[in-house]
């Protein structure tokens, strides 16, 4: 078995993200209820970091405060209404308690979301506060009784990326026609604000109505007080996959298993059968749990497993076990499960504090859904100092005839890896370098040793957030470019490392390749896609940035030495990591352009994939490659008009510099369509 890029982060446990203030918040719920004024607001933060709480002091305050008649809480999936049950608040310092009447906990109540919808309007007539329901009877409801119904009120998506701007997404249509109208206030709530199938969640001229709160993951697990490490990790197999089962799956860990699913490559299309073959690996079946449905298994060790199978179809059995995982009195008891076998379970707003290992079996559909996945073993729980996330992912192999789907999971996979290690990262904040800023460094560098001068760089630990300064750096000039900038560089990331040619010339076109054409051109037409609202010195600023921020960490990681060098080193491995990049070179955003930023995973996936198989990756990828795109050309030809600009002449084809010659290479290609436009 073989891994391919894979994250290790560890952090400081300073107990910040768990301490509550006199009214009972956290640090995410008291930042966004400082917000609780905004009409539409937006909030980043990641699984178990108390979103669903958050919502509940601001809905309260918007209900009692701010003249709104009633708040609809909207949530994916019937199971994760239960995170809106009744709180007593006041009993931790808030001046009331949330309630929800139990008829209008629609996850709750019986029947069809269609006849549901008969519900909400009933709620709509009545003097009652709070309702609550999944996005498809929100959906009915809205199509029913229309948006003017809604006057008034607080609608509260909870995991708003299955939002989307696309036209065709009916949830993401009605909210834009709630924004047009505009009489309603809205509360959004994500994990991961990005999709898995890169549409955008917002329009960009409803998503400027926003007002963003962002709580990042490197916040949420530095403040924890028991969870230190995080591990993600990629592994390919061969042959069945219940055969290695056992090479990635540690019994003594508490575990998340999905199987993947029947239509998948990696599924032997009986899923019953799997998870049969699984448990009898991993020891003796000795029968059934009466009260709670487990299946009970004796390892060779002499420990009796309580494995929870949430892949069997038959009713009464699979809800005994659901109900049993759910149990509020069993939340504490360490010992309940310890296995939990799911398919299409488990996932978003699932809350089981003791997992410590998500372990998931073929390339799951999305980004979102790895990152959602992600999230079930990152809470915080006494004893549990160490979590980690698992998938295992068919080898590509010519004899299957499947290698191309094979190729797709391997650039998944990486691309999820490289997310990953940006959303785990701490923040980056850029300003442009002046030599008044190098004389007089305005950060606190510590007393580590690093001379400002030379790096540049200052690490605030409460906030996680790196301050780096950079020559030739553009600045943001509207208020919507510098929002980009500060907050949602994630999200313009994950656009670019799921952009498939992007991926595919970086990692194995890489003797031919330019860099710029990755940094440059390629993350400008992202830019350019992503935000037309902005104008060209801002586009070219959101672009910098993201690629300085990517670039950074690659080049972070690389440079980081990690290994035994004690606890301090292992915690500011990432740290230290930018600072010799800083100490070796004297940073500016042309130096940034000239690095690729998938040179780290391809050197990883040298190292860890079959030769055989890297070769048949290479040539499945090489079969297809893209040759220059006209809107490719024009961008090229417009950075020749700045380089003409700045030296004097156009770019030479005969140059010794290979981003001259692409840029050359470019006016050349556009000069062809020219003058065959001209003789058709």
């Amino acid at each position: 078995m073989h891994s391919v890029p894979s994250v290790s982060v560890t952090y400081a446990r300073n107990g910040r993200s768990t301490k509550a203030n006199e009214l009972g918040m956290r640090v995410m719920q008291e930042r966004a209820y400082e917000k609780r004024g905004e009409q539409y607001l937006l909030i980043k933060s990641p699984p178990a970091s108390g979103k669903s709480r958050a919502l509940m002091f601001i809905a309260l305050d918007k209900l009692h405060n701010q003249g709104l008649k009633q708040a609809i809480i909207v949530v994916p999936e019937k199971s994760i209404g239960s995170s809106f049950a009744d709180e007593p608040l006041s009993k931790f310092g808030f001046w009331t308690d949330w309630k929800v009447e139990p008829r209008w906990n629609l996850c709750n109540s019986p029947g069809t979301d269609g006849g549901k919808v008969n519900s909400v309007g009933a709620f709509l007539e009545s003097n009652d506060r709070v309702l609550v329901c999944t996005h498809a009877t929100f959906r009915f409801a809205v199509d029913r009784f229309g948006v003017e119904a809604f006057d008034d009120r607080l609608i509260a998506v909870d995991e708003f990326h299955h939002v989307s701007a696309n036209p065709d997404n009916k949830l993401g249509a009605h909210l834009g026609a709630f924004i047009a109208r505009d009489r309603v206030h809205v509360v959004a709530m994500t994990g991961s604000y990005f999709r898995g199938d890169a549409e955008a969640v917002l329009m960009p001229q409803d998503e400027t109505k926003f007002e963003t709160v962002t709580y990042t993951y490197y916040e949420q697990l530095n403040g924890y007080e028991h969870l230190k490490a995080l591990d993600i990790g990629y592994f390919f197999y061969n042959g069945p996959y219940v055969d290695d089962i056992l090479k990635v799956l540690d019994a003594r860990e508490k575990t998340i298993l999905h199987i993947p699913s029947v239509n998948s490559r990696e599924s032997t299309k009986d899923k019953h059968k799997e998870v049969e073959e699984i448990l009898e690996s991993l020891g003796e079946w000795q029968g059934v749990d009466e009260a709670t449905g487990f299946q009970l298994v004796k390892t060779p060790e002499g420990r009796v497993l309580r494995i929870a199978d949430l892949v069997d179809d038959e009713g009464p059995r699979r809800d005994k076990v659901s109900g049993a995982l759910k149990d509020p009195t069993q939340k504490m008891n360490r010992d309940h499960v310890d296995i939990i076998v799911a398919l299409g379970m488990a996932k978003e707003g699932f809350d089981w504090i003791w997992c410590e290992h998500a372990l998931t079996v073929g390339y799951r559909a999305s980004l979102t859904e790895v990152v959602q996945i992600i999230g079930r073993a990152t809470r915080d729980a006494p004893g549990k100092t160490h979590a980690r996330f698992t998938n295992l992912i068919a080898e590509p192999d010519a004899s299957q005839g499947l290698v191309t789907e094979a190729v797709n999971d391997t650039l998944k996979a990486i691309a999820a890896s490289l997310l990953m290690e940006q959303v785990l990262a701490p923040k980056f904040e850029f300003k442009p370098k002046t030599q008044a800023s190098s004389a007089q460094p305005g950060f606190d560098y510590g007393d580590d040793g690093y001379d400002p001068k030379k790096c540049n760089v200052g690490f605030n630990e409460d906030t996680g957030t790196f301050q780096i300064e950079i020559k030739g750096l553009v600045e943001p000039k509207s208020k919507e470019a510098a929002r980009i900038c500060s907050q949602d560089l994630n999200e313009v990331i994950t656009a670019f490392v799921q952009d498939k040619p992007t991926m595919e010339r970086g990692l194995f076109d890489r003797e031919e390749l330019v860099p710029q054409d990755l940094t440059l051109t390629r993350m400008g037409k992202i830019v350019k896609e992503k935000y037309p609202q902005l104008d060209e010195h801002d586009q070219e600023a959101v672009r910098q940035y993201a690629i300085a921020a990517l670039n950074l960490t690659q080049e972070a990681k690389r440079l980081a030495t990690g290994g035994d060098e004690g606890e301090r080193s292992a915690n500011t491995a990432l740290i230290d990591g930018v600072r010799k990049f800083m100490n070796v070179r004297d940073l500016d955003i042309d130096l940034i352009d000239q690095i690729n930023p998938f040179g780290e995973a391809y050197s990883i996936l040298a190292k860890t994939m079959s030769e055989e198989s890297l070769k048949q990756v290479a040539a499945v990828i090489a079969a297809k490659k893209v040759k220059l795109t006209p809107e490719e050309a024009r961008d090229l030809a417009r950075r020749a008009v700045k380089f003409k600009q700045e030296r004097g002449r156009l770019p030479s084809i005969t140059s010794q510099d290979a981003w001259e010659r692409r840029m050359a290479e470019g006016v050349a290609f556009l000069a062809r369509m020219k003058a065959e436009a001209a003789n058709g």
